[in-house]
């Protein structure tokens, strides 16, 4: 394989965003990078680093978190191939939160002076790098909403419908199937759940006959009833192809 069609699905998710020129897309598979594996529960990003490259995951999944003096930790978001594991920082400079690989995982990590380089002398690509981060921030303001306002049952059902259309759009789905290496206590730490109350609810999605959820992978038996529970409108995500696939589903 080329070592540039690893760039490849960056290169077709920005044109999905962005009216990219061929040169444009030639640019971003020309980006050097080298590619690096890591471990189950392995350290992407730290709070308070300074990094000078940005990393794009490849393969596996990974996940941000906060954690408090306490220990308790919150899970702030789900990362999936072919997202940046820190976009922001190519503009901040320090990361404020850590990201921790899910299962393991592969990335592409991209020198940060050089990607700063690309958005200054192609602004189709500087605009495809801003919705990025957009959409980030678009994720969030939902997950608040989901913790703070949905009951359990919902909170869970709204993630799993997120995680879908985003694998789906990043054309990481076969079907209703899905690769799906969430622990319940994982999913409990980005619900405010208990993984107890957590475990409760999967069980009722799976009675209900909306999910079967086993070790590493996610089936969604009825999409539409999953959606109902989960009160899950996609039009933060902006990924309007990616929803319409599911949409098809009975």
């Amino acid at each position: 394989m080329s070592e540039n069609l690893h760039l490849a699905p960056l290169a077709r998710t920005w044109s999905k965003r962005v009216q990219l020129s061929h040169a444009d897309r030639e640019a971003i598979l020309a980006l050097p990078f080298r590619r690096e594996t890591f471990a189950k529960d392995e350290y992407l990003i730290r709070e308070g680093q300074q990094p000078t490259e940005c990393t794009l995951l490849l393969r596996g999944f990974a996940y941000r978190q906060k954690v408090l003096r306490d220990g308790g930790r919150q899970i702030i978001a789900f990362l999936v191939p072919g997202e940046f594991a820190d976009l922001q920082a190519n503009v901040l400079g320090t990361a404020d939160h850590n990201v921790q690989s899910l299962n393991r995982s592969e990335a592409a990590i991209i020198p940060r002076a050089v990607l700063l380089e690309l958005a200054e002398v192609r602004p189709a690509v500087r605009r495809a790098m801003w919705i990025e981060t957009l959409i980030g921030a678009s994720i969030v303001r939902e997950w608040v909403v989901n913790v703070g306002r949905r009951d359990s049952r919902a909170r869970i059902a709204h993630l799993l419908c997120e995680i879908a259309i985003r694998l789906q759009g990043a054309g990481a789905g076969d079907g209703a199937m899905f690769d799906f290496p969430v622990t319940q206590e994982q999913l409990a730490d980005a619900t405010g759940l208990t993984p107890v109350h957590t475990n409760r609810t999967l069980q009722a999605l799976r009675r209900e006959g909306l999910i079967q959820l086993t070790s590493g992978s996610l089936k969604i038996l009825n999409w539409h009833g999953l959606r109902e529970v989960g009160d899950f409108d996609d039009l933060y995500l902006h990924q309007d192809g990616a929803a319409k696939q599911l949409d098809s589903l009975r």
